[in-house]
């Protein structure tokens, strides 16, 4: 009875491992990998009943239109998933997180305009995405982000027409990409690509295929062809900004700082304000050609305190303690993006930067000197004075071709004996 019993048990064993749906054949390969072949069977979804040590399924020319979360539920152990030549026209987000032991997908000659892209989170262990010969017309910057053992990317044969800067940047094991065929918009947001293409070591399969449909004048030239005096990452330099009257005006002091931005494209200005009591972001000016503020309902309540022009310049009006804080001009075109900030004090007449280096331990004394406008000015009749520490910018976020070079810290001590007006 014993020995019989134990045949029997093998045998269950073995009819489960090689569970396989009445449309597909199963076989274990020379290797013992388990390859479960459905392809050419016309089917409409992925079957069920598959055995769970499937290593290799191959679900190639059949009619699958969609991908439900789980599909794969049942293979765990899958290494290798072929999937094109179907009718596959999205995937639900957890249509392939499962499949942690995946090395090879094929996804190619679908009809897909959606991917789950979360997913790929957890298929550390890919070497080859196929996805060429889809409808994609976009995908998010950190796509890639956890597949570092990824050889080869096909997204050739799409309707992509701009990537974010640094796509691929996360695939230190990539050694062939496909991008052909591609209706590339090829403006300044697409000079990252250039540059990425001219130093990496990647082989670029077509690479003078990969074609420009837009703007006009670039037009079936190659991605590679943008112009480099086009595209040009800004520079941002915050400068304060005085006018200095004779007389005292009893509604206080204005602090005006200027933000200069250069690049091409033209830069947009934006600010951010950090003080004590409020963080506020603004992306553009609020102040009208005429001096009127734009209509209220555009302008949030917390930003009618900072009057932002066209022109670069920001004014605070009666500018006190409260208002003290770190101003950031951000600087942003299609190549990158630039800051600077600067930290805004009001102390006493004693030692104002020494009561701010208490507040910044970043913050620097070297250089200190007076800023103003017009004849001597004795700093001795001072009431109050104005500190403010220029920090580092930050680096262009965004690869565009030499990194900037960074500025030292510059403390200007502003002794302000009189009211600065407008």
């Amino acid at each position: 009875m014993g020995p019989l019993l134990c045949c029997l048990g093998i045998a269950v064993l073995l009819c489960r491992g090689l569970a396989c749906p009445g449309p597909c054949s199963c076989s274990t390969k020379k290797n013992g990998r388990l390859l479960a072949e459905c392809a050419y069977k016309e089917l409409p979804e992925v079957p069920r009943g598959l055995s769970p040590n499937v290593t290799i399924l191959t679900l190639s020319a059949n009619r699958i239109g969609w991908l439900q979360r789980g599909a794969f539920a049942e293979v765990p152990e899958v290494q290798s998933l072929w999937l094109g030549y179907n009718q596959i026209g999205g995937a639900e987000p957890g249509a392939f997180a499962t499949l942690s032991q995946l090395k090879n997908l094929d996804l190619s000659h679908n009809k897909m305009v959606t991917f789950p892209w979360q997913d790929l989170r957890n298929l550390s262990g890919l070497q080859i995405l196929k996805l060429n010969n889809n409808r994609l017309a976009g995908l998010p910057r950190d796509a890639f982000q956890a597949l570092a053992e990824l050889r080869s990317l096909w997204l050739n044969d799409n309707q992509l027409t701009t990537l974010a800067d640094g796509t691929f940047h996360p695939l230190p094991s990539l050694s062939q990409l496909q991008l052909f065929n591609n209706p590339f918009n090829c403006s300044c947001k697409l000079f990252w690509l250039k540059r990425w293409a001219e130093s990496t070591s990647v082989s670029l399969t077509k690479g003078g295929s990969t074609l420009c449909a837009a703007p006009g004048r670039m037009r079936g030239r190659a991605v590679t062809d943008i112009p480099a005096h086009q595209c040009v990452a800004p520079s941002v330099q915050l400068t304060y900004l005085s006018k200095l009257d004779n007389t005292v005006l009893p509604d206080g002091l204005t602090l005006s700082l200027h933000c200069s931005v250069a690049g091409s494209p033209l830069p947009q200005i934006r600010w951010r304000i950090q003080t004590p009591g409020r963080g506020v972001e603004i992306d553009g000016p609020n102040v009208a050609r005429d001096g009127s503020l734009s209509p209220s309902g555009r302008i949030k309540q917390s930003q009618e305190r900072f009057l932002v022009f066209k022109n670069g310049t920001m004014a605070i009006p009666k500018f006190s303690k409260e208002d003290e804080g770190t101003y950031t001009c951000i600087a942003i075109n299609d190549v990158g993006t630039r800051e600077v900030s600067v930290n805004v004090a009001l102390a006493g007449s004693e030692n104002p930067a020494e009561d701010l280096l208490q507040d910044d331990p970043h913050a620097s004394p070297l250089g200190g000197r007076s800023c103003y406008k017009g004849d001597e000015m004795d700093p001795v009749g001072a009431g109050e004075k104005l500190v403010i520490v220029y920090h580092v910018p930050r680096e262009v976020k965004g690869t565009a071709g030499a990194a900037v070079p960074q500025v030292g810290l510059v403390t200007l001590l502003l002794a302000l004996g009189i009211v600065l007006g407008w």
